[in-house]
């Protein structure tokens, strides 16, 4: 029979102590409890700060450490209300100048952009577009060709994309595109199929459309030019939160029907199921410039709407190796 060192190269290290800071798979004897310990990755939620104000259908933006929540509906009524994220609680920021209910955002809590929503009356849909930089908005000269509302965005505040979405006239979803330069949007390649309240993660130059209504599994590929078709995710739905990139997704939340748990992360060829959250929720807020390895997921409806605030974290956590 093969040894560890000649399958993997090396010996197992024998330690008084397990190690402060753990890689991936890393296996190591522990001499002061007599155990045989390993590293796997441990991708799981906990609980966060929860918001100042219960809302949902808002935009978010930012990463775990420094997320914006902007927008979004107070039940009833459309939010100017901005909240700012610091690792452990929420605070004000500055207001919106159009409030709007599911709107789009990106970017980081210093450079960011609303754009969209609107929908229920006596609100109608707006491509009204802001910019964000860390205290105050700025309303843009360039406002969307078309507006539209429950769209998925991506990208940063000079470099943006609008993907699909809804609209008032006629009622419908539709697969019209829009690019943002900072300035100005522009209409670009339709997305192969027609959707709203799907979920955009990615830069302008390698998006993911990811789901939508009516509870897709699908995935659209957008690399700045065209579309292609992406591995489905496992569990079809609408309406959820995600961050990350077009290799390095997340997904999280929605409604199946109804509101969900689920979590599923993308490493480029195939989504899988990971940590789940604490608490089903639909409607929700993400911190959609994050990592699939640190995200946070805020509001929405659970079923009813919610202040709360969850953190994803994925990191490498000492296991005792046991024959059971």
């Amino acid at each position: 029979m093969a040894t560890y060192k000649e399958i993997s190269g090396f010996n197992i290290k024998s330690l008084a102590t397990d190690p402060s800071n753990l890689l991936k798979g890393e296996i190591w004897y522990n001499s002061t409890s007599g155990t045989l310990k390993v590293a796997p990755l441990v991708e799981s939620w906990a609980a966060g700060g929860v918001l100042g104000t219960a809302r949902y259908d808002m935009g978010g933006f930012g990463i775990q450490t420094a997320a914006v929540a902007a927008g979004g509906n107070i039940n009833p009524g459309h939010s100017i209300l901005t909240e700012e994220y610091n690792g452990s609680s929420w605070s004000a920021g500055g207001a919106l100048a159009t409030g709007r209910t599911a709107l789009s955002a990106c970017g980081i809590l210093t450079a960011g952009l609303a754009f969209g929503g609107g929908y229920w009356p006596p609100s109608p849909t707006t491509g009204a577009t802001e910019e964000y930089d860390g205290t105050s908005w700025t309303t843009s000269p360039g406002s969307m060709v078309n507006g539209r509302y429950n769209m998925a965005g991506a990208g940063i505040q000079t470099a943006a994309v609008a993907m699909t979405g809804r609209r008032d006239t006629p009622p419908s979803s539709f697969a019209s595109v829009e690019e943002y330069d900072g300035t100005s949007w522009t209409e670009v390649n339709a997305a192969p199929y027609a959707t709203g309240a799907s979920t955009g993660v990615g830069i302008q130059t390698a998006a993911l459309n990811i789901a939508g209504e009516p509870y897709k599994n699908t995935v659209q590929v957008y690399d700045g030019t065209n579309w292609t078709t992406g591995p489905n995710i496992n569990t079809a739905r609408d309406e959820a939160g995600g961050s990350g990139t077009s290799t390095a997704a997340l997904i999280f939340g929605g409604n199946t029907p109804p509101e969900t748990v689920n979590t599923e992360k993308f490493d480029g060829t195939s989504w899988t199921e990971t940590g789940n959250l604490g608490t089903a929720v639909k409607y929700n807020g993400a911190s959609n410039a994050a990592p699939n390895t640190t995200t946070l997921s805020f509001g929405g409806n659970a079923p009813s709407v919610t202040t709360a605030t969850e953190e994803f974290t994925s990191v490498a956590a000492a296991q005792t190796i046991t024959t059971s």
